[in-house]
């Protein structure tokens, strides 16, 4: 890649928590379907037409949606329970004398109306399927955080679980792997080579300064796998305290009613569509200006977002999105998907790469994950790991998948940022005592995960 070929590549990483039988409002199974509706369909309506973005899908947000059941219950909640809470909400407004916040709530309806006619037209289990025709990336099973696991016999079964359920779903894969969390140490890199991993995606903003150059050339591993910096400066346009989403024309996620519907704007007006839009057109314009100075002498810069910001916690996420898809078009900036650009990528030498854990979180190390607040979770996943690798044989699959599910990232990082009350420790706690309980009678037990890592066993863990 010559110093010409500055390029772009939009990375949207789709994950969520196994919430899919767990609970309802707000961190059960709901919070998943208002993903589908805000950010997963919109989504998917600019892949189907061809935006050349990066879409990576973790294997348990796909076990989710291709769950029995889930499909129905995904749509009584569109149809159903949220026409019901549309209504209530604006019947209340009305009655307190404030029919402009009425009248935005029931134009906001047609946003599920929407999403429940989209998803009729997939079918039932079809969300799973069209998500995954444009998943070039994957992850772990359960979303662990790696340099956290306790053993490789554990980061084998993670890797294993997942890639063999992205493939089954996507019909091939080309090696790129999502690291949950961004998060690496070099030890992992001959298990992610073993695993097939031929690229995946770092912070690296603490180790080489906020918009170093290094951020805008991958980086070869003694072990095989290129890792990809993310450019922390572009990201930060639109995922930061101060980013385009705190714009007052936008609307405010966090101000609310009784049912959770959000009829205001971020300067505290009633929200008006029209104006949001406007401001879109400009900060996507902002955006792609500001990528161009970016790679003025060339480069690749990869920005990184959770693709449920856009949508589900920055309403009107999808449609920057696809404004910065039509503005790098006509500004003449190179939009690539990732594994285009890293094709024909001249890789910095070994050297240039991390030489301890770093992380995508606040600080960019592994605290988030295993600080004080939460270190109780991080060494009962490990004693747990232990216990299962000691048990050999005598583990069945279900203690596989509950040790799996114990080692999501998601029930550390909910109780590190004090965003989910109690139900993240209470997700750990159970994951914990069922995998006691399989440990101690294998074999005899219902599975309780349901539709969780179908291509987990015990094998996976002792196969070299």
């Amino acid at each position: 890649m010559s110093a010409a070929e500055g390029r772009l590549a939009v990375v949207l990483h789709s994950h969520m928590p196994y919430v899919e039988g767990f609970g309802t409002w707000p961190f059960g199974e709901e919070w998943l379907w208002e993903a589908v509706a805000t950010s997963y369909l919109p989504l998917l309506e600019l892949l189907d037409a061809g935006a050349p973005l990066t879409l990576s899908v973790t294997p348990v947000l796909g076990d989710q949606l291709a769950a029995p059941g889930a499909h129905e219950r995904l749509l009584a909640f569109l149809r159903e329970m949220r026409v019901t809470t549309h209504q209530l909400d604006a019947r209340g407004c009305r009655e307190t004398g404030r029919a402009d916040l009425a009248a935005e709530i029931e134009r906001a309806s047609a946003d599920y109306a929407w999403a429940a006619d989209r998803l009729e037209a997939l079918g039932d289990r079809g969300l799973a399927a069209a998500l995954h025709r444009h998943a070039a990336w994957t992850s772990s099973a359960t979303h662990a955080v790696l340099p956290l696991v306790a053993t490789d016999a554990g980061v084998r079964l993670q890797l294993r679980a997942g890639i063999a359920a992205h493939r089954e779903r996507a019909g091939r894969w080309d090696g790129g792997l999502w690291l949950p969390e961004c998060a690496h140490a070099p030890w992992l890199d001959a298990l992610l080579e073993q695993a097939g991993v031929h690229a995946a995606c770092v912070d690296l903003t603490d180790v080489h300064g906020l918009g170093a150059p290094e951020h805008l050339r991958p980086i070869a591993t003694e072990a095989g796998p290129v890792l990809v910096p993310l450019d922390r400066l572009l990201i930060e346009l639109p995922w930061s305290d101060g980013g385009y989403p705190s714009h007052g024309a936008y609307r405010d996620y966090h101000h609310h009613t009784v049912h959770q519907h959000k009829p205001w704007a971020v300067d505290g007006s009633v929200y008006d569509r029209d104006r949001a839009l406007e401001q879109c057109a400009a900060d996507a314009r902002d955006f792609v200006t500001r990528a161009q100075e970016r790679l003025r002498d060339g480069g690749l810069a990869v920005c990184a977002l959770d693709t449920e910001l856009l949508g589900h916690w920055w309403y009107e996420g999808p449609q920057w999105l696809a404004a910065v898809v039509e503005e790098a078009r006509r500004a003449g900036l190179g939009l690539v998907r990732l594994d285009e650009a890293l094709a024909d990528a001249d890789p910095a030498p070994a050297s240039a790469g991390p030489d301890r854990p770093t992380t995508w979180g606040t600080p960019r190390d592994l605290s988030t994950w295993s600080g004080p607040q939460v270190a109780d979770l991080a060494f009962a996943a490990r004693e747990a790991e232990l216990r299962v690798v000691r048990a050999a044989e005598r583990a069945d699959e279900r203690a596989i998948r509950e040790l799996l599910a114990l080692q999501s990232s998601d029930w550390a990082f909910l109780v590190s940022r004090d965003t989910a009350g109690p139900y993240p420790r209470e997700r750990a706690a159970g994951h914990a005592e069922a995998l006691g309980a399989a440990l101690a009678a294998p074999g005899e037990l219902d599975p309780h995960v349901r539709a969780l890592a179908p291509h987990a066993s015990p094998a996976l863990l002792f196969e070299p």
